[in-house]
C-alpha cells in the first residue's frame, strides 16, 4: 500500500498569507495531523504532493518527520495531475493507493483501516469515504444509482440545480487500486469549471467499465470535515480541543471550565493537576502531579513541578519547581527558572534568571540575568540593570540576602550572603557578605520653600502654625 496526501492547492479562501495547510492546530500544521495519520498506517511508501508555497509546506513536512516523500507538482493543476505526478515515484508492486487530503486534519488512521480493509475484502477498484451533511455547499456531490452504487462524483462547479440539493458529499479520501489509477490518470482531460485534471473523474471512468465502485459513509461526518476558510478551522479547532480536554479529563486532570481552556496535542498533564479557566497550555508544556494553572495564564514549552501554582501569568520556555508559585501577572521568558517553594509575585518579569530554593521576587521588578540565592528577598521595585548597550551582564544574589525597596543593581555586581542593602540604593559594586550597603546621598530639607515659591496654597496654608489645615 501506498499513501499520497494531496497539499498543493492555494487555499484561496483563507484569504492569508500563510498557506492553508501550514494553519496550525492544537500546535501542529494542519497537514501535521494528516501525515501522522498516514505514518501510522504501516504504508510501504507516503508521498507529499506539494505546489503552492511548495518549499514552506515541504520544510513543515520535513519538521516533522523523515520518511515522507516531497513530490512537486507541474504546471498541469488538479488532483487527479497530483496524485499521476506521485505515482511516478511509487513501486508497481504495490497493490492499492490511498489518497488523503492535507486539510482533512481529523481522519484518524483506524478509520482509514478500516475502509481500506473494506476496499480488498470486496475486491473494490475504487472505495471513498463519504458524509451526509446539513450543508454541503464546497463539496463535490456523490451521485448514486437506484440500487446504490456509486455513478459518478460532481464537483459543486460542474454540478446541475438537482444535484447541488444531495447531501452525501466526497470527502475526498479514497483508496484506488494502483492499476485503475495507471489505466485512467493519463485519459483525464480539462474539460471542465475549473479546467483542471479532476481525480474524481477515475470513478466515472471505472464506471463505465463496469468496475466496482464503494462509497464508505462515515456515521461521524466530523472525522472528514475539511478546512477550507477560517470559520472551517475555528471550528475543527474547537472540536479538537474537547476531545483533547476531555481525555485530560477522564485522565484525572480537573478542568471545571472545559470551553474556555485550549491545550496543544504536546502537552503532558500529571494526575490532580487543575487547570482553571482562560488558561492556554502550548507546545512542550508539562505539569506536575498537583499543580494548579489559572485562571487566565498562557503557558508555552514550560516545565510545571509538583504542586506549584501559576495564576494569571504568561510564561514561557521556563522552568517552575515543585511548589513554587507565580503571578498575578507575571511574566516568565526563556531561561527563567523559579526553584522549589520560590516565589515570583505580582508585575514581576524574570528573564534567563534563577530564583533560588525558597526565595522570593514579590513585586513590582525586573530580574535579567540574574542568580537569586536561597531564601533570598527581593525588594519592591527592584531593577537588575543588566545591559551596557552592548552586552548583558549577571547579577548574583547570595543565599539569604535581603534587598531594599527600589534598588537597582547595575551588572555585573554581587551582592553577598546574608547581605541587605536599602531602600532607593543604587548598587555599582560588589557587597561583601553580612553587609549593609546604604546610599551615600543625603536628604536635605529647604525651610520655607513652599511658603516662599507657593504662596497661599493649600500646601502654605496648611503649613502654618496658625491655620494648621488647608482651607475646604
Amino acid at each position: 500500500m501506498a499513501v499520497v496526501i494531496l497539499a498543493a492547492g492555494q487555499g484561496t479562501r483563507m484569504n492569508s498569507a500563510v498557506p492553508k495547510v501550514l494553519h496550525p492546530l492544537a500546535g501542529i500544521p494542519l497537514i501535521g495531523h494528516v501525515v501522522a495519520t498516514a505514518e501510522a498506517l504501516d504504508a510501504d511508501s507516503v508521498s507529499v504532493v506539494v505546489r503552492h508555497a511548495a518549499d514552506d509546506v515541504a520544510a513543515a513536512v520535513s519538521a516533522q518527520t523523515d520518511g515522507v516523500v516531497i513530490v512537486h507538482q507541474d504546471d498541469v493543476p488538479g488532483t487527479g495531475r497530483a496524485v499521476e505526478v506521485a505515482l511516478e515515484g511509487v513501486d508497481d508492486s504495490v497493490a492499492d493507493v490511498v489518497v488523503l487530503s492535507a486539510d482533512v486534519p481529523l481522519l484518524d488512521s483506524d478509520t482509514v483501516r478500516a475502509m481500506v480493509g473494506l476496499h480488498r475484502d470486496a475486491g473494490a477498484a475504487v472505495t471513498l469515504l463519504s458524509a451526509v451533511l446539513e450543508d454541503p455547499t464546497g463539496y463535490g456531490r456523490v451521485v448514486r444509482r437506484a440500487d446504490g452504487s456509486v455513478e459518478r462524483i460532481v464537483e459543486e462547479g460542474d454540478a446541475s440545480a438537482e444535484e447541488r440539493e444531495l447531501q452525501e458529499v466526497n470527502a475526498g479520501i479514497y483508496v484506488f487500486s494502483h492499476e485503475v489509477l495507471r489505466q485512467h490518470l493519463p485519459t483525464l482531460g480539462q474539460d471542465n469549471s475549473q479546467s483542471e485534471k479532476y481525480l474524481t473523474d477515475v470513478v466515472s471512468r471505472v464506471v463505465a467499465t463496469d468496475g466496482l465502485v464503494h462509497a464508505v459513509q462515515v456515521e461521524d461526518a466530523w472525522l472528514v470535515d475539511g478546512v477550507n476558510d477560517r470559520v472551517q478551522l475555528s471550528e475543527v479547532q474547537r472540536r479538537l480541543n474537547r476531545m483533547i480536554v476531555r481525555g485530560w479529563q477522564r485522565d484525572g486532570v480537573s478542568i471545571p471550565d472545559p470551553d474556555s481552556v485550549w491545550i496543544d496535542l504536546s502537552v503532558t498533564l500529571s494526575p490532580d493537576v487543575t487547570v482553571l479557566p482562560g488558561v492556554q497550555l502550548e507546545g512542550q508544556t508539562h505539569i506536575g502531579e498537583g499543580a494548579v494553572i489559572g485562571p487566565d495564564s498562557t503557558l508555552r514549552d514550560t516545565e510545571v513541578g509538583a504542586g506549584a501554582k501559576v495564576e494569571r501569568s504568561v510564561v514561557h520556555d521556563a522552568e517552575i519547581h515543585a511548589d513554587a508559585s507565580v503571578g498575578p501577572f507575571a511574566y516568565l521568558r526563556p531561561g527563567a527558572v523559579v526553584e522549589d517553594g520560590g516565589k515570583v509575585g505580582t508585575f514581576v518579569e524574570v528573564k534567563n534568571s534563577r530564583i533560588g530554593v525558597g526565595a522570593k521576587v514579590p513585586h513590582l521588578s525586573y530580574i535579567g540575568d540574574a542568580d537569586i540565592g536561597e531564601g533570598a528577598n527581593i525588594g519592591a521595585g527592584t531593577i537588575t540593570a543588566n545591559y551596557d548597550g552592548v552586552n548583558k551582564h549577571r547579577t548574583v544574589v547570595g543565599p539569604h540576602a535581603k534587598t531594599g525597596s527600589d534598588n537597582v543593581f547595575v551588572a555585573p555586581v554581587e551582592i553577598g550572603a546574608g547581605a541587605y542593602t536599602a531602600a532607593g540604593t543604587t548598587i555599582r559594586r560588589n557587597v561583601p557578605a553580612g553587609s549593609l550597603a546604604v546610599a551615600p546621598a543625603s536628604v536635605r530639607s529647604i525651610e520655607g520653600w513652599v511658603a516662599k515659591n507657593r504662596p497661599d496654597s493649600d500646601a502654605d496654608r496648611a503649613s502654618r502654625p496658625e491655620t494648621g489645615s488647608a482651607k475646604n
